[in-house]
């Protein structure tokens, strides 16, 4: 199924290149000499509406995609808005990865995410395990959509030889990260309200949940690094997860923050907010082969996150 190279003069349409995942792309591929790289803001491409998204893919002659564009939020936007972030994300992955195909785009790669996996799936989670059980249901409508998504590609894969393939990333974080008081993921959300509670004096502060789960993190720049390999050289139609193969409890993870941001409170546990699923470990093993490994330790990538966030004001 090889055709067109991954190379420097190639035409790079990256999806949602002011999100977490899409600014750490773009970041590694301008560190590569990547200079033909197309990139719409949400308000000059609604990648909602479908004949919008046809006439940009007709224009614009992309050779590569990576489609990492996605209505998302932490866990209790996904509990509250579930019709919300599946339709969203059905008709967003579906315009794309239909244009691509009319449009002759020679290779896409979609992201899924770790959190579609059956809830009590079998620890380190093998790709095998997709749809071997019942989701996480605070995360279901979201869960639905990339499901939708990554076997869309399969079967293009399979069926016409499309090199449309995905990756299923872990819990992310790093610069470009969403840091809204109600609508971020673990990290941004936890770094927030530690760093007010520090500014403010307050005497504690309380997580979400027991502190239990254990919960896997990779720095968004080694995501790059891998989704970039995996553009280069992968080209199978099964998805192929991307994770740091190392877990920390919620409550190890929030002391760690506490001693990152500077705060020194104590730590509170809220029990009548939701877990979520108990644990959830990637088996890293197939991308290994391909010759990556992540870099970042957590410690470290949560310090860099952190002075980023300040060198932002995304606090205020």
């Amino acid at each position: 199924m090889a055709g067109r190279s991954f190379s420097t003069d190639a035409r790079v349409f990256v999806a949602g290149h002011r999100g977490l995942v899409g600014s750490g792309i773009v970041r590694n591929l301008k560190s590569r000499g990547f200079d033909n790289l197309v990139l719409r803001t949400r308000q000059e491409l609604d990648l909602l509406d479908q004949r919008a998204v046809r006439d940009f893919f007709a224009r614009e002659k992309i050779d590569f995609v990576f489609l990492a564009a996605a209505t998302v939020g932490g866990i209790e936007a996904n509990r509250t808005q579930q019709a919300r972030f599946l339709y969203e994300n059905l008709v967003i992955e579906t315009n794309l990865i239909q244009s691509a195909v009319d449009h002759g785009v020679e290779k896409l790669l979609f992201l899924g995410s770790s959190c579609i996996y059956p809830r009590l799936a079998a620890q380190p989670i093998r790709e095998d395990s997709l749809l071997t059980g019942p989701l996480e249901p605070t995360n279901e409508g979201y869960a639905i959509a990339k499901i939708a998504g990554l076997k869309l590609c399969e079967m293009l894969n399979r069926q016409n030889g499309r090199r449309f393939i995905s990756a299923m990333p872990t819990n992310l974080y790093g610069p470009g990260d969403n840091f809204h008081p109600l609508h971020s993921h673990v990290i941004p959300g936890m770094m927030r309200r530690f760093h007010e509670a520090k500014v403010k004096g307050s005497p504690f502060v309380k997580v979400w949940g027991t502190g239990a789960p254990r919960r896997e993190f990779l720095h968004v720049d080694d995501l790059s690094e891998a989704l970039v390999l995996l553009m280069e050289r992968y080209d199978q139609p099964e998805t192929i997860n991307v994770g740091s193969g190392i877990e920390v409890t919620i409550a190890e993870l929030a002391f760690l923050m506490a001693k990152v941001v500077g705060y020194g409170g104590d730590v509170l546990f809220d029990s009548t907010k939701a877990d979520g699923t108990p644990r959830k470990l990637l088996d890293i093993s197939r991308v290994r082969t391909l010759g990556w490994a992540p870099r970042m330790e957590l410690k470290d990538g949560l310090e860099s996150t952190y002075a980023w966030a300040l060198s932002q004001a995304v606090f205020q």
